[in-house]
């Protein structure tokens, strides 16, 4: 675990991260350990300055390209798009080229949130003590805030890396010792999800109307509900994880009939549950022949009502603007570094339907954009707007993609939709393998048809079909064909959000093999595909290798086996 000294620096950061005043005049004459505890630590202010330091240095280009990368790039989704030759390092992960020096292997961003969080936790108490009007009950939500922000950071690096190193203790000076041991996968997970529900009595359940983002660009009690629920799956307790997933469901549900939903101009909307679930659709808002409405408010800088926690970045040009939907999925004057596979770019105009279910998707239009006959790059997320329109001749797209250097589109970590399928993974899992009783057999129905019937709704929610016909569930009613059914919905609800590749990982660690996995990607092709399916069908082969560099300062780590000692452009995949 890279720390160096800067970590030593990462409260005044956060702060300089927000645009507050500087505290660099004497940064230069007096020791930092002594200006962290004696100058910065006294007042509720300059922890909640910390705090939203946390979230700044979350919105960065590295932070949020890792959150793609890990969670995408190896997956059946995309591929290298233009100009992908000029970045090596991503290309070598198309490729499944992937080595201890790839750029994309380093951690430290992570770490230093990871960090910044154990400082909070260190401190907060002894503000408590100094300042008056900081209280017991504010104090305990900020531990819950950032003892989740910690434990999502964690989170990411468990399914990307497997094994990392783990500490809750705060670095403060070089006397500590930082070179740590990988803790095992389990153990990590299992202290997460312990530290979660230790907080979340405390945590922030609404936040004042006078700070509308706040709900959806802080984390609340429904986003900690969101990660238990998701923890839970990894962690194949799914009981807990249907436990976690109805707790987020009755809290937005309640929250949707409880106020109105911004369209925009200062035009509102009052909530309204589309077929008993929290969930916008186009259907609710407008009429006619044009549609679109749900995805503006979906993936709107001002936050949704559907979503549980983003990332949300400011309109003006000169705050920060979301340089890796820019970079990677494209802007008005550029295209993207990414693309779609092709399989799944042309998957309506070649009619082979092999991830949307018919040309009536509307998610195919909001995900894909048709550059030309036959090229397609990326348009969700990276555009502010989409509009279908749709006639008996026609059906045609236009999106509004964001300006290169003013790019503000959110990055979503959790939203409504994203938490059904969660659950209706986790019943599908509860589904008896072997049923011998009519009660037994009778208990599978009842999970199997809960399971369908939230694939469904989502699926009808996104339909623009003049005459909706559903899903039948005839044909996915055993475990196998149920379980595959909410993998396909969660791809195409969740497509470039950066779910899928860790999607296919939790199932093969399930199985315990990678076939499903390999079959998945192999789908996309590739110009290294000896490589990718000797790679991948080895389940150390589906994480990612330690850096060099943290190697070389940590002796303690141990290189992924598939990667080999990870020292020398030598070793196995180099």
């Amino acid at each position: 675990m890279k720390l160096k000294n800067k970590i030593l620096t990462i409260g005044v950061a956060g702060v300089l991260g927000m645009g507050l005043t500087s505290c660099s005049d004497f940064l230069t004459i007096e020791p930092l350990n002594e200006i962290v505890q004696d100058k910065f630590w006294n007042s509720k202010s300059d922890v909640e300055n910390i705090v939203m330091g946390c979230y700044s240095a979350m919105q960065s280009q590295t932070i949020i390209d890792r959150m793609i990368i890990w969670g995408e790039s190896r997956s059946d989704n995309m591929v290298g798009g233009t100009n992908i030759a000029n970045n090596e390092s991503l290309l070598n992960v198309f490729k499944e080229n992937i080595n201890a020096k790839n750029a994309y292997t380093s951690w430290g961003e992570f770490y230093d949130i990871i960090n910044r969080c154990n400082l909070v936790l260190l401190y907060a108490p002894e503000v408590a003590q100094k300042d008056p009007n900081y209280s017991e009950s504010e104090l305990n939500a900020t531990r819950a805030e950032v003892s989740a922000i910690r434990d999502l950071m964690y989170f990411y690096l468990i399914r990307a890396f497997r094994d990392v190193p783990y500490t809750t203790e705060a670095f403060v000076d070089d006397s500590q010792k930082m070179d740590l041991p990988a803790t095992p996968f389990d153990e990590v997970l299992n202290n997460l999800i312990a530290d979660l529900e230790s907080v979340r009595p405390y945590a922030v359940t609404k936040y004042p109307e006078n700070k509308p983002l706040y709900q959806n660009g802080r984390i609340t009690r429904d986003c900690i509900d969101a990660m238990l629920c998701d923890m839970y799956l990894w962690k194949q307790d799914y009981s807990n994880a249907v436990k976690y997933a109805d707790y987020v469901l009755e809290s937005k549900t309640k929250e949707f009939k409880g106020g109105n939903i911004s369209m925009g101009g200062g035009a509102s909307l009052t909530g309204k549950l589309f077929e008993g679930y929290p969930l916008l659709c186009d259907k609710n808002l407008i009429t006619g022949g044009s549609y679109g409405w749900s995805y503006g408010l979906i993936y709107s800088a001002e936050g949704c009502k559907e979503n549980i926690f983003e990332l949300l970045y400011d309109k003006s040009e000169t705050m920060l603007s979301n340089g890796s939907v820019s970079y990677l999925y494209g802007n008005q004057t550029e295209a993207g570094i990414i693309k779609p596979a092709d399989f799944i770019g042309s998957d309506v105009d070649d009619q082979q339907f092999k991830v949307f279910k018919d040309k009536y998707d509307l998610r195919y239009y909001e995900n894909i954009e048709k550059i030309s006959t036959s090229v397609y790059g990326i348009q969700k997320i990276a555009s502010s707007d989409v509009v279908v329109t749709a006639s008996a001749a026609d059906i045609k797209s236009l999106g509004v993609k964001y300006d290169k250097s003013n790019c503000y589109a959110p990055w979503i970590i959790y939203r409504t939709a994203d938490v059904m399928l969660m659950k209706a993974e986790a019943l599908t899992q509860l589904v008896s393998n072997d049923p011998q009783t009519d009660e037994e057999k009778a208990q599978n129905d009842s999970l199997l048809k809960a399971a369908y019937e939230i694939v469904n709704v989502i699926e009808k929610r996104s339909s623009f079909a003049g005459n909706y016909e559903s899903i039948p569930y005839d044909s996915y009613s055993s475990k196998n064909q149920m379980e595959e059914l909410v993998l396909q919905e969660r791809q195409r609800e969740l497509m470039f959000e950066g779910k899928r590749w860790f999607d296919l990982v939790r199932k093969a660690r399930r199985d315990g093999k990678t076939n499903f996995l390999v079959n998945k990607v192999q789908q996309k092709g590739s110009d290294n595909g000896g490589v990718v399916q000797t790679k991948l069908a080895k389940m150390d082969g589906l994480y990612w290798p330690y850096n060099n560099d943290e190697l070389k300062v940590n002796g303690n780590l141990v290189q992924n086996p598939s990667y080999g000692s990870g020292s020398t452009t030598t070793d196995s995949n180099q």
